[in-house]
């Protein structure tokens, strides 16, 4: 079950972040998506020491916590897109699809003429695409 995602700007500045869980986990798993950070820039900034290939927009499992497993997906433009997971047989395949989908709601929200680029996102209808995604994924 996802339990957050969250869009993360170039710069680290967090443009969207919704949990899907209690408000008492809403700060840990805010935590979580801040921390799994420095895990992506170290692959981007590593290419070699760890993972994918940089041309690879699907980061993969970023690090599993203790009930949580997280995962990244990292856009041209250098957004980052964090999903935390309760479920811990994932498929990658699954994961992948989520992001894939979850990118075309983003690209749809920035292209908005009313968005400011590098800052929040908050369209209603963006929220209720994922809230959508997230309710039919089956992660």
């Amino acid at each position: 079950m996802i339990v957050c995602v969250a869009v993360v700007g170039h710069q680290n500045n967090p443009l969207y972040i919704q949990s899907f869980t209690e408000a008492d986990d809403a700060l840990k798993l805010h935590h979580i998506v801040h921390c799994s950070l420095d895990v992506v820039d170290e692959r981007v900034n590593n290419p070699k020491k760890s993972g994918p290939p940089l041309n690879e927009t699907f980061l993969g499992l970023l690090y599993p916590t203790e009930n949580y497993k997280v995962y990244g997906y990292l856009t041209n433009t250098k957004v980052k897109f964090i999903m935390v997971t309760t479920d811990l047989d994932v498929r990658d395949a699954d994961v992948r699809n989520f992001f894939r989908r979850f990118h075309v709601a983003y690209a749809d929200a920035v292209s908005n003429p009313f968005h400011v680029p590098g800052k929040k996102i908050t369209s209603k209808v963006f929220a209720q695409r994922v809230s959508g995604m997230v309710n039919s994924s089956g992660l």
